[in-house]
């Protein structure tokens, strides 16, 4: 065996360890802030609140998490992915045990709000897939980013009847400390994730660039700021969904058992697509790919709308859309890193997904304020409609290729 073909065996050879316990960690810290619709109502029966003051911290929660990913991902890119997780448990757990004791709605913006936001930003999907990049070959790159957003899914499917048992059986402020102790756990799990951006298994990047570089270049490729622009209207969907889905079905007369089942539906069949994204985004155009899934995902809200409703009807919705749900983000993360490469994928990646949570701030909030004042959800669910169209046509003519930078070549 001469020493390429050895070098290419050990590339191509995926690092289980490394991907096993990144898919834990996003289980884990996406699993808890996918439940928080189901708190909605116990919660502000006992605490007096109107919908839009839990919309607004759900709102808080997202925008934070979108506002500290490109931080953390700076971070992670220069210190180390492990630092950045042992922040996130610190943060996530902080701010749900916070929340668990809110006597006020600032405290809860605070707590579950602030904290519990910068909590996901600092141990979610941007950092854990950034450190399987850095691990991975691009030929198996988009594969492994779909068992880390299926993982991520699985949580959605796993804390969902966790939630309900939790808050039936202790009450939702008891169940809210149970799920932030189950977060210190995460910089155990992260171990295997030690690294920095210019560390891996992996050096395929050819190009070394200052952090202010490289958002120059990012900030001034078209096909890059479609994307951005595109994973906003992902937010937008998915966001007023897991915040606002059981108050809704509750609303038009469907037993809650339904929003529940409905919640879990979309987390396991989120696993089914997430998988399904990620094979298939690597065997075909990712930004064609992307388009047809958010003219799916209209489709599907519409006719959701439109049909006859009833619990049989939630939980179709709820299968089919998941499907749909995160399987916009291996393609998306995939784009970023074709185009710019590893070395600053955390905080290019983070900048993405920071325009994907403005989305979510203004589903979840739109969705609690619009409902206080018209007394339906109807509205942004077609507004979403809407903006599924757009995000297919901002799709469309995004470029799947690498910048070319000559000017800045050096060998690492």
């Amino acid at each position: 065996m001469t020493a390429s073909t050895a070098l290419a065996t050990k590339q191509n050879h995926l690092p289980w360890l490394i991907i096993a316990s990144g898919c834990l960690i996003a289980l884990l810290t996406f699993g808890p802030r996918s439940a928080m619709g189901i708190f909605q109502l116990p919660m502000l029966t006992e605490k007096g609140w109107d919908r839009t003051t839990f919309g607004l911290a759900m709102a808080l929660q997202n925008l934070f998490w979108g506002a500290g990913q490109p931080f953390f991902g700076a971070i992670a890119d220069k210190y180390g992915t492990w630092r950045v997780l042992l922040l996130s448990a610190i943060l996530y757990a902080s701010g749900l045990l916070m929340m668990a004791h809110a006597d006020s709605p600032t405290m809860l913006y605070v707590s579950g709000g602030i904290l519990v936001g910068l909590g996901v930003a600092a141990g979610s999907f941007g950092i854990v897939l950034s450190a399987f990049a850095r691990n991975v070959t691009a030929e198996n790159r988009t594969f492994v980013f779909g068992l880390g957003t299926a993982a991520g899914s699985a949580g959605m499917f796993v804390f969902a009847p966790i939630s309900l048992g939790l808050i039936e059986r202790f009450g939702w402020s008891d169940a809210l400390v149970y799920m932030g102790l189950a977060m210190l756990v995460i910089p155990i799990l992260a171990i295997p994730l030690r690294g920095n951006g210019a560390s891996g298994r992996v050096a395929q990047d050819t190009y070394k660039q200052s952090i202010g570089a490289a958002l120059r270049e990012a900030l001034g490729h078209k096909s890059y700021l479609l994307l951005t622009s595109g994973f906003f209207v992902c937010g937008f969907q998915v966001a007023f969904i897991t915040a606002h889905f059981p108050a809704y079905i509750a609303d038009i007369g469907i037993e809650p058992q339904y929003a529940v089942w409905g919640l879990a539906l979309i987390g396991f069949f989120n696993i089914i697509g997430s998988l399904a994204s990620g094979i298939i985004s690597q065997r075909t155009s990712k930004p064609i790919f992307l388009a047809l899934l958010y003219v799916a995902r209209s489709v599907l809200v519409a006719a959701f709308l439109l049909l006859p409703q009833s619990g049989v009807s939630v939980l179709i919705f709820s299968g089919l859309m998941g499907l749909l749900w995160l399987s916009t983000v291996p393609p998306t993360n995939a784009l970023v890193a074709i185009m710019f490469g590893t070395r600053h994928l955390g905080l290019l990646g983070g900048l993405v997904f920071f325009s994907h949570q403005i989305g979510s701030f203004l589903g979840v909030w739109l969705g609690g304020y619009l409902y206080d004042r018209l007394g339906s959800y109807d509205p942004v669910w077609w507004f979403g409609v809407v903006l599924g169209l757009f995000a297919a046509l901002v799709h469309w003519p995004i470029r799947e290729r690498a910048v070319e930078r000559p000017a800045l070549r050096a060998a690492e």
